[in-house]
């Protein structure tokens, strides 16, 4: 078993006080850095997307420019390439990240795989290369993002758990919704808490001391 974790669109415009904040995003940002402080040698690679939309136009109808977004296909100017609203959370180290991927340049983009590495990898290519078999997925927002990562990750036959206490949704109703449906379609609900056990079965594997 090799084991990734996915880190989805953990940016300023995300999380409290952006253009598209989610509540506990800042949280989830620090939550993460707390989870590969304490995991360092867990995951064989680390993929971190950010939305990194262009500046000047609508972005193949993704940004609601003439009228007002209707927040399901449409959305408020966010995570424009450059700016800060398309940076990491300051809260997020990105040291441990193996692969930075930048989604929608010029076109809507939810799921990781929509997107490429600054040098035009794509995700699929990555995993596959690296042996990838099992996922860990964090970030936000459970509804929309995470929620496309966790389906395409499924289609592309990984074994998928989403770790919920480092998730968080724009709103209750659609993020239980999107639980649910991942679920479904055959990913596995965990807490952070089964990464430490991971762990402890990975040092008990070697002799290492947990």
């Amino acid at each position: 078993m090799t084991r990734a974790l996915f880190i989805i669109d953990v940016q300023n415009d995300f999380t409290e006080g952006g253009a598209l904040g989610v509540d506990g995003g800042s949280a989830v940002a620090a939550g993460v850095t707390g989870l590969l402080a304490r995991h360092p040698e867990l995951y064989s690679s680390v993929f971190a997307s950010r939305d990194w939309h262009d500046i000047g136009n609508d972005n193949g109808g993704h940004f609601a420019r003439d009228a007002a977004p209707d927040y399901v296909s449409t959305w408020p100017v966010h995570c424009v390439a450059g700016t800060s609203g398309a940076e990491y959370h300051p809260a997020l180290a990105t040291d441990a990240v193996t692969f930075h991927i930048r989604k929608g340049q010029g076109k809507p983009a939810y799921s990781i795989f929509e997107g490429t590495t600054e040098a035009g990898e794509t995700v699929g290519a990555l995993l596959a290369a690296r042996g990838v078999t099992d996922i860990d997925i964090v970030g936000l927002a459970t509804d929309h993002c995470v929620r496309a990562s966790t389906l395409d990750a499924l289609e592309h036959g990984q074994h998928v758990r989403v770790l919920t206490d480092l998730i968080a949704g724009v709103a209750a109703g659609p993020s239980e919704a999107a639980l649910a449906e991942m679920a479904h379609a055959g990913a596995v609900l965990a807490t952070s808490h089964a990464v430490a056990t991971d762990a402890e079965r990975a040092d008990a594997g070697t002799g290492t001391d947990s």
